[in-house]
């Protein structure tokens, strides 16, 4: 009964353990002098975790099944290009350190790779989980190749030079996005016993993402508490994470669509690895912007559960 109530209602669970787990660390003075071990243990804790997530999802798949289709590249193209648009915005164009926060936020949103969840919620909507999975680790492998260059640029560092900010961040993304995959290829087919090991674990991928969004959820809370910006400013960012997560469904579906897969590429560009994009956005950007993929979270599933519930009813309508 517990565990049902906590996969029905993991978003707001995951979220709001998150949000008290902040307040406990950092507003009670008993817990104080565990502060500093606590931050550290998150901050090697959360890439562990995405990594965790990313190879239990690639031991699914065959490589055999993995076929890349016209679809995949129009869709990976609009991520890059919007990608750099947004950045090209925030480095020749002036502007305060508001919208640049909000820009960011759009920006994290954009290049973010497809969820590793996405596959089950595109199985359920019956679309094509193997396509979905193909399109998973190419926007997978974009992030990689695009996050170590795009993010320098836009938020460069005095004490630091464009190439070296590039292989500090190509050096954390890279592996954590792509070494599961290979990782997950080499347990196939040298360690078999292993490989089946982790294909029993059917529900521990669900329940890792659980647990990283109620740390990146903390993240979250604490950049909101301790910056500056007015309320206006987090809504602007949260409006920015609405407008991108409408954007991509929308094309993602059109696109699909055009080629009979309305429905994977709906849930391809759509919905993102949120952890992820929070993780990012909080390590190598304005923290604040961390508010923006933090809020599509809620979007994507808020669009999520209406599809659901549409399938559902159709379903009905046609078994009545």
């Amino acid at each position: 009964m517990i565990l049902r109530f906590l996969k029905d209602w993991t978003l707001p669970v995951a979220m709001i353990a998150g949000t008290l787990g902040y307040f406990l660390f950092a507003r009670i003075p008993l817990l104080a002098p565990a502060k500093p071990f606590m931050f550290g243990l998150i901050a090697i804790l959360t890439p562990l975790l995405i990594f965790a997530q990313l190879l239990l999802t690639f031991c699914k798949v065959e490589v055999s099944e993995l076929k890349p289709k016209a679809w995949h590249g129009w869709l990976l193209l609009f991520q890059i290009v919007t990608c750099l648009v947004v950045a090209a915005v925030l480095v020749y164009f002036p502007m305060s350190e508001t919208y640049r926060e909000v820009f960011e936020g759009a920006m994290v949103c954009l290049i973010c790779p497809t969820a590793t969840a996405a596959a089950v919620i595109t199985g359920k909507l019956g679309g094509s989980a193997s396509s979905l999975t193909t399109y998973t680790l190419l926007s997978n492998l974009l992030a990689a190749v695009a996050v170590p260059l795009v993010f320098p640029w836009v938020e460069p560092h005095a004490d630091i030079t464009f190439f070296a900010a590039f292989l500090k961040i190509l050096s954390k993304v890279f592996p954590l996005l792509l070494c599961p995959f290979f990782l997950a290829w080499f347990l196939r087919a040298f360690v078999p016993p292993v490989h089946r090991f982790l294909l029993n674990l059917h529900d521990a991928a669900f329940y890792l993402w659980a647990v990283a969004l109620a740390i990146v959820s903390g993240q979250t809370v604490r950049s909101l508490v301790n910056s500056d910006a007015s309320v206006f400013v987090e809504v602007l960012i949260a409006f920015a994470g609405l407008v991108t997560c409408c954007v991509q469904f929308y094309l993602g579906k059109r696109i699909g669509g055009h080629y009979g897969e309305r429905i994977s590429g709906g849930q391809a560009l759509g919905q993102k690895n949120t952890v992820l994009a929070i993780w990012m956005a909080y390590t190598y950007l304005n923290p604040l912007s961390s508010v923006g993929p933090g809020s599509y979270v809620l979007w994507q599933n808020i669009i999520n559960c209406y599809q659901l519930w549409k399938k559902r009813k159709k379903e009905e309508k046609i078994g009545g």
